[in-house]
């Protein structure tokens, strides 16, 4: 389902990230953890990105993506890598979330796993109910209207550009005119 996800909009951080926690889960560490480089990229240089106007009840921190994306170093035995991704994060953390970084730091030079972060369970995307509403067909181009000709005796049906031209055809009467 996240490659489905992921194929349909490219630039979709919280579907790699989701995708690389699948595949973290699923012992493909690679995978997981091309997943996560993918998703830091996609924030383009944000701190977040507030997924909300999309129907998911989740904000993307990027300290959480390179905090996952050390977890799957971890797994792949690069500890330098590790440090350094937290060092990374440690930037991009906001306040008050230096303990679990210090912590995960303390993890790592004892060689230790951590456990990735994840979109909380039972998270899903779902839009809103005035949005989904909106959603039944709409007639863009309106009603058809019946123009008459100010042109008399004028039997063309067709678009005006297409008319062939006559001499002296298209001069409205006088009448016709008031």
């Amino acid at each position: 389902a996240f490659d489905k996800t992921v194929a349909k909009d490219k630039s979709l951080a919280v579907g790699f990230f989701q995708r690389g926690f699948v595949h973290l889960q699923l012992e493909m560490y690679e995978e997981a953890l091309s997943d996560y480089h993918l998703a830091f990229s996609h924030l383009r240089k944000n701190p977040f990105i507030d997924y909300k106007q999309l129907g998911l009840r989740h904000v993307l921190y990027a300290w959480e993506v390179l905090y996952s994306t050390a977890a799957v170093q971890c797994r792949l035995q690069q500890w330098q890598e590790a440090r350094a991704t937290l060092d990374k994060a440690a930037v991009w953390r906001p306040e008050g979330r230096t303990a679990i970084l210090a912590l995960a730091l303390e993890r790592v030079q004892d060689c230790l796993f951590l456990e990735p972060m994840q979109v909380p369970p039972g998270e899903f995307f779902r839009p809103r109910k005035k949005e989904v509403e909106q959603l039944d067909s709409k007639d863009f181009l309106g009603k058809p209207k019946v123009i008459s000709s100010i042109i008399p005796n004028d039997e063309y049906i067709g678009f005006e550009p297409l008319r062939p031209q006559k001499q002296g055809f298209y001069e409205p009467c006088a009448d016709a005119v008031r």
